[in-house]
């Protein structure tokens, strides 16, 4: 099973050459069942990314480009009057799909970023006053382009808090981005994907995660990273949520990695994706400043 899951990692790696520290993150980030934040500037090779996820995964999935005069009722559906048989019928809007790639998220308004609250975290939406439930796995690939540019707004806390992790893609170094030049002719990598997931392989590897193994000293030290940046107001307090987050995170992290129980170097290697958008909004990815700072300041007694 581990197998076939490093297969995959390694067709991502073909696709998107030079970054197999966020290849893994994004795995792990699928493997956890949360959702993925892609920041970056344009061009960086985001929804590449986010679409070379979803087919190896095997997933069906659906892009959406956030603008600012996206409305709800655009992303989830709505009743429609059929005026051959005076009824109403529901039409399923984008967000029905396994993967739901939100593409430029902040540059939608409030409105329609809030509609994606719900839907995020019971995996369920209400239309109307009826709950509809989402395919399963659900999962939302959200990309950014940072706050300095033109048109973007920051997302609201509540919103950021449903990201397990929060990634930046960064330049490529020299010999990839020398190959990316040297296979303009080939247009899009996409094609190299090969063999990807079956549906019920993706559901057997998610099942195996939360069995994972870890130790009480272990979520000792990561709730001392929780109350660590509780006692201190250079920034946001992290919540219950996202300390389950953590446990989630490491677990899946472990898993990659051929264990079947959890350390604190999991830990250590996740916590910056997953706590530095939540303790500050307004940092950029790629600087874990305030995260790193905590994960230097408490001890781990392990």
């Amino acid at each position: 099973m581990l197998a076939e899951l490093h297969r995959v990692e390694q067709n991502l790696n073909r696709v998107i050459l030079g970054k197999a520290e966020q290849i893994r993150l994004a795995l792990c980030c699928l493997l956890a069942e949360g959702h993925l934040l892609l920041e970056d500037l344009p061009g960086m090779g985001k929804t590449t990314l986010a679409h070379a996820l979803a087919n190896a995964a095997g997933l069906s999935y659906k892009r959406v480009q956030f603008t600012n005069d996206l409305l709800p009722g655009d992303l989830l559906g709505m009743n429609i009057y059929d005026t051959r048989s005076s009824q109403f019928y529901f039409q399923p809007g984008p967000i029905f799909s396994q993967v739901l790639l939100a593409d430029e998220i902040n540059r939608a308004s409030p409105k329609t970023q809030s509609a994606l609250l719900e839907a995020m975290e019971e995996r369920q939406v209400s239309i109307d006053g009826d709950t509809r439930v989402l395919p399963s796995p659900f999962f939302v690939i959200a990309t950014q382009n940072p706050l300095f540019h033109a048109g973007t707004s920051a997302l609201p806390e509540s919103q950021l808090d449903r990201f397990l992790f929060r990634i930046s893609l960064g330049f490529p170094d020299k010999a990839a981005e020398l190959q990316l030049l040297q296979d303009e002719r080939l247009g899009s990598r996409l094609h190299l994907l090969t063999e990807p997931l079956a549906p019920e392989q993706l559901r057997a590897l998610q099942q195996q995660v939360p069995k994972l193994q870890i130790q009480d000293n272990v979520l000792e030290y990561i709730l001392a990273l929780v109350h660590a940046s509780r006692n201190s107001k250079e920034q946001l307090p992290l919540s219950p949520r996202a300390a389950k987050a953590i446990v989630r995170a490491a677990k899946a992290m472990a898993f990659i990695n051929g264990r079947d129980f959890v350390t604190a170097d999991d830990v250590q290697r996740i916590f910056p994706y997953v706590a530095e958008h939540r303790l500050n909004p307004q940092s950029t990815a790629g600087e874990h400043v305030l995260s790193n700072k905590l994960l230097k300041s408490t001890a781990c007694q392990l």
